[in-house]
């Protein structure tokens, strides 16, 4: 199965329609985009909850790691610079974190508030290499600005 990003759009903004919460968006987020695509094996967030520190968020999928610096791995690098991170090999990613022993590629967008504060973190990784291409993040990236930087 390959997501339809047309339709995930569509069905996200129903769902997540009113809700303030960022949590709550997170979570609903991160479920309908894991099962949008088989490619897909752990989606979620990690949350910016101190200067330089991302915590654990919604997610699918096996264990994450609690805690992420941003000097560290492919998801400190997209908070650090607020660059997307394409990753179409995690071991030749210079300090690549192995949170789970299986991912081969990784996706990681930053993720922004309605005054242009960095929140958060979008990670999804997959079990196969180069799983992810520049239409990927650029539609998950549109999906992520019309649910948090509203």
């Amino acid at each position: 199965m390959t997501v339809d990003y047309n339709t995930l759009a569509k069905t996200i903004a129903a769902l997540t329609e009113g809700e303030t919460d960022p949590v709550a968006l997170m979570a609903t987020v991160t479920c309908e985009v894991h099962h949008s695509d088989d490619r897909f094996n752990w989606t979620g967030f990690y949350r910016v909850t101190e200067p330089g520190v991302l915590k654990i968020g919604p997610y699918q999928g096996g264990h994450g790691c609690l805690r992420i610096p941003f000097d560290k791995g492919v998801c400190g690098a997209a908070a650090r610079t607020g660059e997307v991170q394409l990753v179409p090999d995690v071991d030749a990613f210079p300090g690549h974190i192995a949170c789970a022993s299986s991912t081969r590629s990784e996706l990681v967008l930053p993720v922004f508030d309605g005054t242009g504060a960095l929140i958060a973190v979008f990670d999804i990784d997959s079990d196969l290499p180069d799983a992810f291409t520049v239409a990927d993040a650029e539609a998950l990236g549109a999906i992520l600005e019309q649910v948090f930087a509203q």
